[in-house]
């Protein structure tokens, strides 16, 4: 799937005429902009991915720049990696462990990642005296397919993080899972365990795009989930949906969007799919194992088959298809691509990391969770070998750590701020960096070209810079090339 930039520039234009020319086209178009049609030509991953600017920090050195921070701190977001999955999907870069065999089998393999997940968390618990201590804000179990473990091991995980975790009546748990597999005796056991929100990776309400991506689920699965869900009284249920999917059409992504519709959902994630590696932006995500669509001679026998492939400009009109329905019938987005139902968000994991004022640390246990603090951050090994051999030899399985410079802290808070979509205040970064400034060098020179380039918008006055509507749909784009 990688093309030149004149192939970019043409796959750009190729729209499907039933649908409107998206908006953004001009500014991806436009000469000044190469370096962000590069970007979003290679389909990366980046919105959420800050790492530092200073490689070969020690791990050590890690947790102690964590423990340092933890006192003075607001909630932190702390979360559990459960890597099993009954299948892998065309398009995961994730380090999934496939599960597959009869009960006795999946109960015995969940178990035993149960077993070492609270193992990994009782090693930090021992290495940072102050996380016991810190309130958590929200708490996710993410996956992997979470909602494949067996009650029993369900109960075990969430028991053993409440009581020995900064849990308060303000914390929200949040759990994650395949729509086949929140089964309703699990929706009433989460209900149980103080569960409010649910997330579930549908991708899309279109059986074939469901089949070609190797989703062993089908579109009524996925609103029955939504249905069971919002009837057992979880107030947040959070769904994905891909854009630029096999064979995805854009009548397709339009009834994605009327199924939303239709059944009320609270929060959706509208995601490109992404094809470079997850490694080249340093995210702990990214398993061993490239996605088989990563693979060239996959794609191009898949299209010598028939099937075919979205364009670019296909791509941001089906962005747009979604993006402008959803804010139409009163959802906000925020942070990037992250949109709730107005009066339930912003998005509450996302905003304790990434919002200006907060910027808290991140705690990320099991296989390849990203942790961070404001001095530096880590990742957990993502061999699931490596790392069961670590957390057995009782040592936290971190592959490794980078730290920020002080400059690289400023940069980073900035790019964070930028991701929320939300006006940066200049007051607010005056706070946190004393004696600095979005209206000094080296940020004045830097907004001034995005605002010639029509992406911000600078008020002086009011001492805001603020993204314009191109700049929301190019917000990944601009913090990972711009500076």
């Amino acid at each position: 799937m990688t093309l030149t930039y004149e192939q970019a520039v043409d796959s750009l234009h190729v729209l499907d005429p039933a649908w409107p020319r998206p908006a953004v086209l001009d500014a991806l178009g436009a000469p000044g902009n190469r370096h962000l049609l590069d970007y979003v030509k290679e389909d990366p991953f980046g919105a959420h991915v800050f790492p530092g600017n200073v490689p070969g920090h020690a791990p050590e050195a890690f947790l102690a720049d964590l423990d340092a921070q933890l006192p003075a701190s607001g909630p932190i977001h702390l979360w559990s990696y459960i890597p099993t999955c009954a299948y892998r999907c065309r398009f995961c870069q994730y380090p999934v462990v496939v599960v597959k065999g009869g009960p006795e089998v999946t109960r015995e393999r969940a178990a035993h990642w149960v077993d070492l997940n609270i193992a990994e968390a009782r090693l930090w618990l021992a290495a940072v005296p102050n996380l016991a201590r810190a309130e958590v804000g929200e708490f996710n179990v993410f996956g992997g397919t979470p909602s494949m473990l067996p009650e029993p091991e369900i109960r075990r995980l969430l028991d053993f993080y409440r009581e020995n975790f900064g849990f308060t009546t303000g914390t929200t748990v949040r759990f994650e899972g395949d729509p086949s597999t929140f089964t309703q005796p699990k929706l009433e056991l989460l209900r149980e365990l103080g569960c409010t929100k649910l997330s579930s990776g549908v991708q899309s309400f279109d059986d074939h795009v469901l089949r070609e991506s190797g989703r062993e689920h089908t579109a009524d699965m996925c609103v029955d989930f939504v249905r069971n869900a919002l009837a057992a009284g979880f107030e947040w249920v959070s769904i994905d949906l891909m854009y630029g999917l096999l064979d995805q059409t854009l009548d397709s992504v339009r009834r994605d969007l009327d199924v939303v519709l239709e059944n009320e959902v609270p929060a959706v994630v509208c995601t490109k799919l992404h094809l470079a590696s997850y490694a080249d932006s340093r995210t702990g995500v990214t398993g061993e194992k490239p996605a088989a669509w990563q693979l060239p001679e996959y794609r191009d026998r898949l299209v010598r088959k028939g099937h075919r492939w979205p364009t670019l400009g296909e791509q941001y009109q089906m962005r747009e298809v979604l993006t402008d329905g959803l804010r139409a019938h009163g959802y906000t987005e925020h942070p990037t691509m992250y949109f709730a139902r107005d009066g339930l968000g912003p998005e509450k994991w996302k905003s304790i990391m990434v919002d200006q004022d907060r910027q808290e640390p991140e705690v990320a246990i099991g296989l390849g969770g990203s942790s961070s603090c404001r001095a530096s951050e880590a990742i957990t090994d993502v061999n699931s070998k490596r790392y069961a051999e670590t957390v057995a030899a009782g040592r936290i399985p971190l592959g490794s750590a980078t730290r920020f410079t002080p400059e690289g802290q400023e940069s980073r808070a900035v790019k964070m701020a930028l991701s929320t979509l939300q006006p940066l205040d200049d007051a607010v970064h005056g706070r946190r960096f004393p004696g600095r400034s979005l209206f000094a060098e080296p940020w004045l020179t830097r907004f001034r070209s995005l605002e010639a380039r029509g992406l911000v918008r600078l008020d002086e006055a009011a001492r805001t810079v603020a993204l314009t509507r191109d700049g929301e749909v190019l917000v990944e784009a601009i913090i990972n090339t711009e500076w």
